[in-house]
């Protein structure tokens, strides 16, 4: 995909009225949608879209209870670069995300959806309907032809990732995670310059994988808990990473917690987490996609505490590192099912193919959001 349109739908008489309803779904409005919707987003369609739908309202359509589609309408603060342009003008609405499920695809439940939602950026005022990011042909034409939309803008994808940002990676394991992200920079994916790598364990295979990928600078910085304080080990940390000037740092497997001054300094962090966290940074549960609920298993051990827990689920969350642990804005995450009997070994290894598909996909959307 090199190419994105950003499509416009005026908003007339013809959304005036509301659709009739079809038989066996039950269809509501809902602002923001609950939050068992916004899991199964997570996991039918992956990618960023539960935050974007968690920051405007839906149309949420179910079939016997469970969730089969839905669409998003008047998200408000969302900072993708194809929203600097015709979505800051008055008068004009944000449309999306929108997807179903590939079994309602056939009907006519999409084209409900589309009208309801943009009835209700009517109701409210707005006379222009934007369509953001479209990059497929075929859904350039379903628009056209279920509502009329035209092209307003295009973009060239590459020039809205930007320049290439500087960014150092901390990880104290295996690094996997920091694997995948050095392949996405050597495909060409993932505009990088990876600068160094700070691992806080010695023994960490990270470093090789560092070495091996030539990148420039690689810092082993252990803390002797026994001879030096915790203050003085943070400061070290501190001016080793602000020597690097990164624009962005990533913490993939890196097992130390930062002081609130570190975080501060560094305010374009983001942290790969082995949990399905919650949207709400102020939740201490989440919610799934079959409607049960689980403690968000925020901290070192989140995999080992929700298999004691007997938990279900786990899954992978990449987000903003904040000074509140695990609580930073949520950029991309995605539901996992535990089966039955599984050991630790082998959910992190099915895990760690869902976090390799987050790391890269997160920092795209942070890069498609920097100013």
């Amino acid at each position: 995909m090199s190419s994105l349109v950003n499509l416009i739908v005026e908003l007339d008489d013809r959304w005036v009225s509301s659709p009739e309803s079809l038989p066996g779904v039950a269809v509501a409005t809902q602002s923001p949608a609950d939050d068992r919707t916004l899991a199964w987003i997570d996991d039918a369609f992956g990618g960023s879209w539960s935050s974007e739908a968690y920051a405007g309202s839906s149309v949420v359509a179910r079939r016997g209870g469970a969730p089969v589609g839905f669409a998003t309408f008047d998200a408000k603060g969302l900072k993708f670069a194809w929203l600097r342009g015709l979505a800051r003008e008055r008068g004009v609405g944000l449309f999306g995300p929108f997807g179903l499920t590939l079994e309602e695809r056939a009907g006519g439940l999409g084209n409900h959806l589309l009208a309801r939602a943009l009835g209700a950026l009517r109701e409210r005022g707005y006379a222009r309907a934007l369509i953001a990011a479209v990059g497929d042909e075929r859904l350039i034409r379903y628009y056209a032809n279920a509502a009329g939309a035209r092209v307003a803008e295009r973009f060239d994808r590459a020039a809205l990732l930007g320049p290439r940002a500087r960014t150092l990676v901390m990880a104290s394991g295996e690094g996997s995670n920091f694997q995948a992200v050095i392949d996405a920079v050597r495909e060409g994916s993932l505009p990088l310059d990876l600068v160094a790598l700070v691992s806080n364990n010695p023994q960490a295979r990270a470093i090789e994988r560092a070495r091996s990928a030539g990148i420039g600078s690689v810092e082993v910085l252990s803390w002797n808990r026994t001879g030096e304080t915790r203050d003085a080990y943070d400061t070290r940390l501190f001016e080793a990473v602000a020597a690097q000037r990164p624009e962005l740092v990533l913490l993939l497997g890196w097992m130390h917690l930062l002081p609130e001054s570190f975080v501060r300094a560094f305010p374009n962090a983001l942290n790969i987490h082995p949990a399905f966290l919650p949207l709400d940074p102020q939740s201490d549960e989440v919610v799934l996609p079959d409607g049960t609920s689980m403690p968000a298993f925020r901290g070192p051990r989140a995999v080992r505490d929700a298999l004691a827990a007997a938990s279900d689920w786990t899954g992978a969350t990449l987000h903003r590192v904040t000074p509140a642990t695990d609580r930073g804005p949520v950029l991309v995450r995605k539901p996992m099912r535990i089966q039955p009997a599984e050991r630790q070994a082998g959910v992190m290894e099915r895990l760690h193919r869902i976090e390799h598909r987050l790391v890269t996909a997160g920092i795209t959307r942070w890069l498609f959001e920097r100013t």
